[in-house]
């Protein structure tokens, strides 16, 4: 496999040209699943993905807790509650408030760690990151950054580091949707996103997680196109875990940015196909979705969940009392605790690491 940078268009010329590859549902065969709601058929979905899971995955839910770092933006996304245009008040962690985070989230037993900022190259630089990923590694053995796309070299960096993993949404396939939500900054380059996954997988981390948001664009659509990114990026990088994330487009202040709302019912369907189309592949809740449909979606598919969490820049306690904008409103403000007793009692069995606490090199 060549460069990302010496081939541009390898990736866009199987997400553009292709609606059907092996062992993938078709367009009208994911709108068909969509749209059927007979109560025999979603019966058998769930069982299939059911069994499926268990057959891979057993009986273990891993948690994370994710961490945001800065709120900073370059990028004008309309849906996002951190976007450059957004009158916030905008904070980023000094070191010493890092410690101070991380050493509240790993008293609650937590082992994996997810470090998220807002998209700015300026205010969160490399440096920056690195320095985060050094503090982390004296609290957590699983480290993960949800942040901006890089190059392949700085990704390298990050992986010596002792990044585990990146988290990286295309958030819509549908490239005129994508011009229409992603107004300027370097989020509006849909071409360097999409081939971000290529990128990260070239640096050597071990671990990586797509996904869309739902009700961004056109859901059966973007389904199939994010399957498709998945499939090519397992069968070009076999080594590599992937996972996989539905994060549905919530209100900010209120505000509806759904175009295309995904209900419940539906996000359960997204669910249960994943699981069937890939077995062997994680997949992602956070507290985007309540208490309610978390419980009731374990063990239909999902094998990593957050737990605890809280997005605003400081908010587990250095900054707790400051009044500001999260990127968007928790629906499952349960605590880790409280998550670990629920999955026990349902016979779950709680992972807080996946990772031995090893260095990170480079293979010669």
């Amino acid at each position: 496999m060549v460069s990302g940078n010496q081939n541009p268009n390898t990736t866009n010329q199987i997400l553009d040209t292709s609606n059907q590859i092996p062992n993938m549902f078709s367009l009208n065969q994911i709108k068909q699943t969509l749209e059927n709601n007979d109560r025999a058929f979603l019966e058998d979905l769930a069982r299939q993905a059911a069994s499926l899971t268990k057959q891979y995955f057993g009986r273990t839910i891993s948690l994370y807790t994710p961490l945001y770092l800065s709120n900073y933006c370059s990028s004008h996304c309309t849906y996002c509650g951190f976007n450059s245009h957004n009158r916030i008040h905008r904070m980023k962690l000094t070191p010493d408030e890092m410690h101070h985070e991380m050493q509240c989230v790993a008293k609650t037993g937590i082992k994996n760690i997810l470090l998220l900022t807002g998209e700015s190259y300026k205010a969160t630089p490399l440096s920056y990151l690195t320095e985060a990923v050094e503090i982390a590694k004296k609290y957590f053995t699983g480290i993960s950054l949800e942040v901006h796309p890089m190059e392949v070299r700085e990704y390298q960096q990050l992986y010596l580091a002792g990044v585990d993993g990146i988290t990286i949404y295309q958030e819509t396939y549908d490239r005129n949707k994508y011009k229409e939500v992603h107004l300027s900054g370097e989020k509006s380059d849909y071409n360097f996103r999409v081939k971000t996954p290529e990128r990260i997988a070239e640096a050597g981390i071990r671990q990586i997680s797509m996904g869309i948001l739902l009700g961004l664009g056109p859901v059966a659509e973007d389904l199939l196109a994010l399957f498709q990114h998945v499939r090519w990026m397992e069968k070009n990088y076999p080594g590599v875990e992937h996972s996989i994330s539905f994060p549905r487009l919530r209100k900010i202040k209120g505000k509806d940015f759904a175009a295309c709302p995904v209900d419940d019912k539906t996000f359960i369907k997204i669910l249960c196909l994943t699981r069937i189309l890939f077995p062997r592949v994680g997949i992602n809740l956070s507290t985007r979705e309540n208490a309610y449909l978390r419980d009731h979606a374990l063990g239909l598919g999902v094998t990593r969940i957050s737990a605890g969490s809280n997005t605003s820049v400081g908010g587990y306690d250095t900054q707790k009392l400051v009044p500001q904008d999260p990127q968007f409103d928790i629906e499952d403000s349960r605590s880790v605790k409280e998550i670990i007793h629920v999955l026990k009692q349902k016979n779950f069995d709680p992972v807080l690491t996946d990772w031995r606490p090893i260095e990170n090199s480079v293979v010669l």
